[in-house]
């Protein structure tokens, strides 16, 4: 029996025992199966600033995990080994949301604040998300998302009560760009006003040159983020990865001029790989 996967605004309809464009969700039996619940490719006490997060509990650590699986194709990605991977092509340790939440507490000694799930694009596994969140939330620590945004409202709803700060990628602000990486700008602002009413939202805005490094797009994105909240952007710089070799890094002075243009409307602008 077919089944139609939810999660994302790819709505991919599934045969039995076929997956998703996400490579992490997959038809058993007729029903939609989150398949790398629980298994980690990547871990790691990371700096709070790392996410980024600049004006969510700075100076603290966080406890950094990612699974594999991801719904965008963006050719410059930086985690290609995991995010366009699947269970056959990812190396995993299995933990339960239990002992993830377990370990978190264990590493609180060491500064931790909680659990970021981070990396891949987590919400392609959200179930795992909500459920280890639930038990960091219980033991008084901090539930952090690094997300593309581009999950339905519905799973979006069902996390919000658990997290406490996102940082979200909002690539460009031009619909044909967005299509490029697979993605939809109309679904991730929506995304993006939600989660802000109800957490601490970052937003990150890599700039690709030829791509969206123009001072009018960037005035454009700027206004509107201000229009919703003064939620901190993250202004970064691009370098030649996986298939996207073919232009150089984008210039720091343009990276500056369009933190500049961001500034005109927004309190909080920060440049990165700079």
């Amino acid at each position: 029996m077919e089944a139609i996967c939810n999660t994302c605004m790819h709505h991919c309809r599934l045969k039995p025992g076929q997956k998703g464009l996400c490579r992490a969700r997959v038809n058993e039996g007729g029903r939609i199966r989150c398949e790398n619940y629980g298994r980690l490719t990547s871990m790691a006490l990371d700096p709070i600033e790392k996410k980024p997060l600049r004006l969510f509990e700075p100076g603290s650590q966080i406890l950094s995990v990612g699974s594999y699986g991801c719904n965008l194709r963006c050719p410059f990605c930086q985690n290609h080994e995991i995010s366009m991977a699947d269970a056959s092509a990812a190396e995993t340790i299995f933990l339960t949301p239990q002992e993830l939440a377990d370990r978190a507490k264990a590493l609180e000694r060491s500064g931790n604040i909680g659990v970021a799930f981070t990396y891949n694009e987590p919400l392609v596994g959200w179930e795992y998300v909500r459920d280890t969140a639930r038990l960091v939330k219980e033991q008084g620590m901090k539930t952090v998302l690094v997300t593309n945004g581009t999950a339905s409202l519905e799973v979006l709803e069902d996390l919000l009560p658990w997290i406490d700060a996102m940082n979200i990628d909002l690539k460009g602000f031009r619909e044909e760009y967005y299509q490029l990486l697979g993605g939809s700008l109309a679904v991730v602002k929506e995304f993006i006003r939600r989660a802000a009413g109800c957490c601490h939202v970052e937003l990150t805005t890599l700039i690709v040159p030829g791509e969206n490094d123009s001072v009018e797009e960037m005035e454009e994105e700027a206004a509107w983020i201000a229009s919703i909240a003064q939620m901190p952007l993250h202004i970064t710089r691009f370098f030649p990865r996986y298939r996207m070799r073919d232009r150089d890094a984008t210039e720091t002075g343009q990276i500056y001029r369009l933190a500049v243009a961001a500034g005109r409307d927004l309190k909080y602008v920060f440049v990165g790989n700079c």
